[in-house]
């Protein structure tokens, strides 16, 4: 079975410097039907503009994967960690029993576009900590390329659960395919592009929830980077 989350349909927030599209409810955007799907709490679609961000605030208890798709972000937390992210790079931050963070866009001229991603930790009270780590565009074009996992299997960055995402990036008439074990279901989220899944039509800001199924079978129509969320 596939749903589909259509990119208009989502949430957002828009305000001077941030243009924010939400996949799942979030902040003051409420939808009782888009509470998250499984483990996966929160895609967060955002474009901040030069100079914007987000000044220091706190989280707690969750699992934050931050995927830049164009420009720098510049982070800096509560556990020493500081640095910018850019395309190709993902970063883990892991809340655990409290921390403090800010997120700005790292350049003056360019605007930021980035995915920010929230999974629900295996235990409450877990350590804050913080990773972050490079996958180059060869190891992503027409295969899968695990970039979180709860082992940091090939190299990928480690999450406190049991939830393991891949990117790809698409040529026009490439295809993947992921196989899904008894039990686990899928999202799959279109982050630029268009691809059919399972034969459904998916445009740039896309979601679609997969359950009961073998595989998840992803073709492109035009150049296209696509996230699979693999979940418990």
């Amino acid at each position: 079975m596939i749903v589909h989350r259509k990119a208009s349909e989502r949430g957002n927030t828009r305000i001077s410097w941030l243009d924010g599209r939400h996949t799942f409810s979030f902040n003051r955007y409420f939808d009782p039907e888009w509470m998250g799907f499984r483990t996966l709490r929160v895609i967060n679609d955002d474009r901040i503009a030069p100079g914007g961000g987000f000044g220091t605030h706190p989280h707690r208890d969750m699992e934050i994967v931050t995927w830049v798709l164009d420009g720098v972000l510049k982070h800096r937390d509560s556990t020493g960690s500081e640095g910018e992210i850019r395309p190709g790079e993902a970063q883990r931050m892991s809340a655990g029993t409290g921390i403090m963070h800010s997120e700005f866009n790292g350049s003056s001229t360019e605007p930021l576009r980035l995915l920010q991603i929230w999974i629900e930790p295996a235990e409450e009270g877990m350590t804050p900590g913080y990773e972050q780590k490079q996958f180059p565009a060869e190891e992503r074009t027409n295969k899968l390329r695990v970039i979180a996992s709860p082992d940091g299997r090939d190299g990928s960055v480690t999450i406190g659960q049991d939830a393991v995402i891949y990117d790809t990036v698409l040529s026009p008439g490439a295809s993947v395919e992921h196989p899904l074990k008894s039990g686990r279901a899928a999202w799959v989220q279109v982050a630029r592009g268009a691809v059919t899944v399972n034969g459904l039509t998916l445009e740039e800001g896309d979601g679609a929830a997969i359950t009961d199924e073998t595989s998840v079978s992803i073709a492109a129509g035009k150049p296209s980077e696509v996230l699979v969320f693999d979940l418990r």
